[in-house]
């Protein structure tokens, strides 16, 4: 096409620049886009990890029916429940077979499929970990590698608590993962999962860590991921870029039985720690303390002073445990454990259950305003530990001090010696109406007031008076025992309500 006005060819040419601009922009864009974020490619990653990583399959054996040949058991019942004799046919109970007559067979058993998991070997010898419920109860273990070998495995132990279990199968020179570090794995990076999804061997999905120290049981902070993992992923191993396990895939967050975008891994470390003593022992030791805890509040930590929420509030000690020895009281806050600080009140079961029995440790309190120092010597963790006990007796209290709740809604009785010595306590008091503020708070009648802020509560004429002088703009807090459980309650106080 020829212009014969040189505007009239320029004008063209700028109006198919305006109209191709954009798609040429966003090519461009999108180009640039792809060589800055540079996505992993796992495909070299894969060939080399998928040879170490195991099925696990696991069985059970059934009794079937006993009985000689052609034998029909319902109908047999039948003739001997409604007419009292033996089936047409069938000899009388105790009469030995006749010659050539086929002989009465003992009960058979049937090897039947409990469940499939998955794995992945840590050692050339044949070590091989796994989730502690994939083998649960099993009687056979079967593992078989992705080149079809199948072994008969040995169960060295399993830790329910952890969800850890280690098996042995009897090779030599088998592929291996590598360990990683569960202590560096950071939220954002990607990670990969290789298992036995409903089955199906080797199944490879990718995604990224979505948190980490999740809090769902006492020993184990988990790994939280966006990696597709369903039934049968239990127990593969979780891999960083650099072909690391990281952690083990142990659980799920379904409300359908299958993925919805969270899953757990166990961190490694954590891991190879519990296996470690499950090679050697065949069981796990953890030390305890003997305290129940909980977490501390916003509102407990600015109503005792402690500046910010952390540490764990001890709730009951237990009588002539290792804490009640070292002067461990209810109410107390811990604030660190063998120089390591306590964050969060699930931090301390992981700090005392990895620390050994015998082992004297330091520990730091928080109490009435300030810290202080105990030694505390760890004892062994009881396996199936049945719980103590409490008194539910509550007799009636001889001397009522208050007839009208005070501004925190209380009316309380003077506990008797007698009681004290029964509750193992030193002074206290006990509710005999709970109104108001109290009320709200969840405070009912026949639970123990210790405490009142950083004060011992004496009888009931001093917690009325300490509660008269309370700032009512400021929150208070409330030590409460209920049962073997102490309680920190924070109320604001409120007018004085008479009845």
């Amino acid at each position: 096409m020829t212009f014969r006005s040189p505007a009239l060819a320029r004008a063209m040419v700028m109006a198919a620049m305006l109209v191709l601009g954009p798609t040429v922009a966003e090519v461009s864009h999108a180009q640039a886009a792809a060589a800055n974020y540079n996505l992993p490619d796992f495909t070299d990653l894969v060939e080399k990890a998928s040879p170490a990583v195991v099925n696990i399959r696991t069985t059970e054996r059934v009794r079937q029916r006993s009985g000689a040949p052609g034998d029909d058991d319902e109908m047999a019942e039948f003739f001997r429940r409604f007419f009292g004799v033996p089936m047409p046919g069938a000899p009388a109970p105790g009469t030995p077979p006749r010659r050539g007559q086929p002989q009465p067979q003992p009960p058979q058993q049937e090897e039947q499929s409990r469940g499939v998991g998955s794995g992945f070997i840590i050692s050339q010898d044949g070590y091989v970990m796994t989730n502690a419920h994939v083998v649960a109860d099993a009687e056979t273990i079967y593992v078989t590698l992705p080149d079809k070998r199948e072994f008969k495995a040995k169960l060295i132990g399993s830790d329910k608590r952890t969800d850890v279990a280690l098996l042995k199968i009897e090779a030599s020179g088998l592929p291996r993962l590598p360990l990683g570090d569960s202590d560096k794995v950071r939220a954002g990076e990607w990670v990969l999962a290789i298992g036995s999804p409903f089955g199906l061997d080797n199944s490879v999905t990718a995604g990224i860590v979505s948190a980490k120290g999740r809090d769902t049981g006492d020993y184990l902070p988990f790994i939280q991921t966006d990696v597709a993992v369903n039934p049968g992923n239990s127990g593969g191993p979780l891999i960083n870029l650099r072909g690391e396990v990281i952690g083990i895939n142990s659980q799920i967050y379904s409300r359908s039985g299958g993925y919805m975008g969270i899953s757990f891994a166990i961190p490694i470390d954590e891991a190879m720690r519990v296996s470690e003593q499950l090679k050697t022992a065949g069981r796990v030791t953890r030390g305890r303390i003997a305290v129940a805890i909980g977490d501390v509040t916003k509102e407990v930590a600015d109503s005792l002073g402690l500046g910010r929420a952390r540490g764990a509030l001890v709730g009951s000690v237990e009588p002539g445990g290792p804490a009640e020895k070292a002067g461990i009281e209810a109410g107390d806050i811990i604030l660190k454990f063998n120089g390591r600080d306590i964050e969060r009140a699930s931090d301390l079961p992981r700090l005392v259950g990895d620390t050994k029995p015998g082992t004297r440790v330091p520990l730091q309190l928080w109490r009435k305003g300030g810290t202080r120092e105990v030694t505390i010597t760890v004892t062994e963790l009881e396996p199936d530990g049945k719980a103590r006990a409490s008194s539910s007796a509550k007799p009636k209290d001889e001397g009522a001090q208050a007839s009208k709740p005070n501004a925190l809604g209380l009316v309380v009785n003077d506990l008797p010696d007698a009681r004290l010595k029964e509750l193992k306590l030193k002074s206290g008091v006990e509710v005999e109406l709970a109104d108001g503020p109290a009320a709200r708070a969840g405070i009912r009648p026949g639970d123990i007031i210790l405490r009142l802020g950083d004060t011992d509560v004496t009888n009931a004429r001093q917690f009325n008076e300490l509660v008269r002088s309370l700032d009512k703009s400021r929150i208070a807090a409330v030590f409460v025992r209920r049962g073997d459980a102490t309680q920190v309650l924070t109320l604001r106080p409120g007018a004085t309500s008479a009845r």
